[in-house]
């Protein structure tokens, strides 16, 4: 048998009992880790080959809840400008969205990702089998779901004809390793109940999961309260399809009730604090979701949303957002927001049982930070280094599934450069189409 081990460094095991060891090993053979535990592991192994992770931190690799990592070719485009989905991306995504452009953007989002320790991501989006391909290729672990809309989209030409894309993406990738095939309705308000019964039962059958955005709309809450009554947790509630499938990004507006049902149905619930924050949406009730036991996670949101890939540089943002809403410094400690990005992340989209902490048996996704830098030093507490220090340019290396995709920095499994020039020659063509707007 051929093993590898990541030696030499204090390991957050993220587990139940949230153990950490000091001059800590991690022993790998193929996609799995085989042991957690002090040097003397090292003994018991022969090993083809050794990381020395220098004294740095080992831990699970970050969980980027949500996204729409293709969205990259339109960062910083409209900013500051209000209705800049309205008057800028949805009509240069109907345009020029095309599979060519979600492979490239989704090529430059998963090196971003790599780049800052995220080594599991949740996407949707257009042309979504062009995002399940770079991730493949670029050694990324994913769930990638098809966006089902009830207007005309970039890769539709009619209302739900996201449906019979997003039945063939599960079709092509269910059973994949590296790749989770899901539907994607876009929202409570863009999709009707017939077609949300639909994708609920399909989900069940298949054994897939759902993404959805819930609860971030003011506009959203508007329509559920003035036509129903209710919520749009209690409206998808009272419909039947709230349940342990769904991963629900935002859930900005949600109430005490709301909250129970989230929490009654094990219901993930991803928080994206940088793209709510600059979008100035009221700060979601994070604390409150995890006193009530809702599985709740981070993402990024899109590019343009939240602008940056990387979870590291959202951790403390989530917490002194909570603090400040709060005024209450002891809200959501440094541990906790740690948690979220990695074990509680991974309960969020519901795969804690293989990734999101570093224990036997589960996949063999592991990053090291490096600790010897400045702002890093000194330690005394690991998780409030990581939250309230660490940068994503600290992670000097990431395995995914057993395999290295980057060390020292350098991005192993895509040509960074190419990538770049290949997104910079796409940003000079939207450029061009504006200027016709």
């Amino acid at each position: 048998m051929s093993y590898k081990c990541i030696y030499n460094g204090v390991i957050l095991t993220m587990n139940a009992s949230d153990e950490i060891i000091e001059k800590g090993v991690v022993v790998i053979e193929g996609a799995r880790i085989v042991a957690v535990g002090h040097d003397a592991l090292m003994s018991d192994y022969e090993f083809e080959e050794m990381i020395d992770a220098h004294g740095g931190i080992i831990m699970p690799g970050f969980i980027n809840g949500h996204g729409h990592v293709s969205m990259s070719i339109f960062r910083t485009l409209g900013e500051d400008i209000p209705n800049r989905l309205q008057r800028f991306l949805f009509p240069l995504e109907d345009r020029l969205i095309c599979e060519e452009y979600v492979r490239k953007g989704a090529m430059l989002g998963i090196a971003e990702m790599i780049l800052g320790g995220v080594t599991t991501f949740v996407d949707m989006y257009y042309f979504e089998d062009e995002v399940a391909k770079a991730a493949k290729e670029m050694g990324i672990r994913a769930i990638v779901g098809e966006t089902i809309i009830d207007r005309i989209a970039p890769d539709a030409q009619l209302p739900y004809e996201g449906m019979i894309h997003a039945k063939r993406l599960i079709e092509k990738w269910r059973g994949d390793e590296w790749i989770t095939p899901a539907l994607a309705p876009h929202a409570t308000y863009s999709n009707d109940e017939a077609h949300l019964k639909e994708i609920c039962e399909i989900s069940k059958e298949l054994d897939v999961p759902v993404l959805m955005h819930v609860s971030e709309m003011t506009y959203e809450i508007s329509k559920f309260r003035e036509a129903y009554q209710m919520s749009p947790v209690q409206y998808l509630d009272h419909i039947g399809v709230l349940n342990d499938k769904l991963i629900a990004a935002h859930v900005v507006y949600a109430d005490e009730a709301d909250l129970e049902l989230l929490a009654k149905h094990d219901v993930g619930v991803v928080h994206c604090v940088a793209a709510n924050a600059k979008s100035g949406r009221p700060v979601s009730p994070v604390d409150e979701m995890l006193k009530h036991g809702v599985m709740t996670g981070i993402g990024t949101d899109g590019p343009m949303s939240g602008n940056t890939l990387d979870v590291i540089g959202l951790l403390d943002q989530v917490t002194k957002v909570q603090k400040i809403n709060a005024q209450d410094n002891t809200v959501l400690t440094a541990r906790e927001v740690v948690e979220m990005g990695t074990i509680l992340g991974a309960k969020a989209i519901h795969m804690a049982d293989q990734i999101g902490s570093l224990e036997v048996g589960k996949m063999a996704d592991v990053i090291i930070i490096d600790t010897s830098r400045p702002h890093l030093q000194p330690i005394y507490d690991y998780y409030s280094a990581l939250v309230y220090g660490a940068y994503p340019q600290d992670v000097v290396f990431s395995m995914i599934h057993g395999q290295i995709v980057m060390k020292d920095r350098k991005l192993l499994t895509g040509d960074l450069a190419q990538i770049i020039k290949a997104v910079q020659k796409i940003s000079g063509k939207i450029k061009a189409e504006m200027v016709e707007m």
